[in-house]
């Protein structure tokens, strides 16, 4: 089925004329945010594995590996399948997979990934077990990471004592490697107070190089300690504690994260590289218009999307149905099929309710990727 704006690749003025909803790539500050993220780590003699849950996107993951990026993490079997089959390298699943189906496809992704390209966390005994004996399948050891709770325990051991006793255990798993240690805190991330943020992710810090301390004297060294994020990116260099960081949403930038670190004193700037795009299609009532951008366009778990161009900034937009927005404008009113263009709220769902990015090189439309990774399990 060909796309219905690929007429329009190419094409000088063609953003005016999107078939929207569309979910934009503004390419130029895609790559700036890539290189400064790159530029940042290098700086500070961090690796950089970027969280593909952000974009799910292969040809973003191979312009961040390009840049510098020593891999690329993944939420899902699914998503690190799309990885893998697209020629990405060192490829990192942040969450355990303990179901009898999920382990299945772990094992036949590791084989396809070959020794060194694919790891796995995880964080319970019985898990490791079962790790370690679908792994005598393979002819090298499956890579993990015990992964840390990190104050946050969505996954994670809970503590210190779990935690190094799970990396014993893996350490004389006989088919298992241990490469490291997980320690992601997604709840500092968002911290609005930078001083709040930086006295937080001070405090996790000093736990990791205690526990580091501790696994060294035990005999499980850890090569790789990873986590960090876009909120906390600058922070989690000091000390030398992680040995790379996790960011994600800093090749987007969203609400979220532009509320969040509105302080001016986060570096480097990133800037918003995904916008949405809708039209207006009604401009009956009195105190608003309606766009075709709803539920289904925008995540619904943060801040409301906020207008980017097509009417005055000030103007303010509420989700008003499961294909519609309500557009309260400032100053002129839009006409009718006016294009008004959001920053998306959450960029990692409001991604995950699209098929494809248009990537745009100012008024033009120049090329279409699809967003491979999107409801991959």
């Amino acid at each position: 089925m060909t796309h219905p704006n690929e007429p329009l690749i190419g094409v000088p003025g063609g953003r005016a004329r999107l078939d929207t909803p569309a979910l934009l790539i503004e390419r130029p500050a895609l790559l700036r945010n890539i290189q400064r993220m790159a530029e940042f780590a290098a700086a500070r003699s961090v690796g950089l594995r970027p969280h593909s849950k952000t974009h799910k996107s292969v040809e973003i993951a191979r312009l961040q590996v390009a840049a510098g990026a020593k891999g690329i993490c993944c939420v899902t079997i699914g998503e690190a399948e799309v990885m893998v089959a697209g020629g990405i390298p060192g490829v990192l699943i942040t969450s355990p997979a303990v179901t009898e189906s999920k382990i299945r496809r772990l094992i036949a992704l590791a084989r396809q990934a070959g020794p060194g390209g694919l790891m796995i966390v995880l964080d319970h005994p019985e898990n490791l077990a079962a790790l370690d004996q679908a792994a005598a399948a393979l002819d090298h050891p499956l890579d993990v990471l015990v992964d840390y709770g990190a104050g946050y325990n969505r996954t994670g051991a809970a503590s210190h004592v779990e935690l190094l006793g799970l990396a014993l255990l893996a350490a004389d798993a006989p088919h298992l490697r241990l490469r490291g240690l997980q320690a992601y805190a997604g709840n500092l991330q968002h911290i609005p107070e930078r001083a709040h943020r930086a006295a937080a992710a001070a405090d996790l810090r000093a736990t990791i190089g205690h526990l580091i301390e501790t696994a060294r004297g035990q005999g499980t060294p850890f090569e790789i300690v990873t986590g960090a994020g876009t909120g906390t990116h600058d922070l989690d260099p000091e000390g030398h504690v992680f040995t790379e960081l996790q960011a994600g949403s800093y090749v987007f930038m969203d609400v979220d994260y532009h509320h969040a670190l509105a302080d001016g004193l986060n570096g480097p700037p990133f800037e918003t590289a995904l916008l949405a795009q809708t039209a207006v299609v009604s401009v009956n009532a009195a105190d608003w218009v309606t766009t075709d951008g709803g539920i289904k366009c925008f995540a619904t778990d943060g801040p409301l999307p906020e207008v980017a161009s097509g009417v005055d900034p000030a103007s303010r937009y509420q989700l008003f149905g499961d294909e519609h927005g309500k557009l309260f404008p400032v100053g002129p009113r839009p006409a009718l099929g006016a294009r008004i263009e959001l920053v998306t709220p959450h960029c990692d769902p409001t991604v995950n309710l699209h098929d494809w990015y248009h990537v745009m090189e100012g008024d033009t439309l120049v090329a279409l990727w699809p967003i491979d990774g999107r409801g991959r399990r």
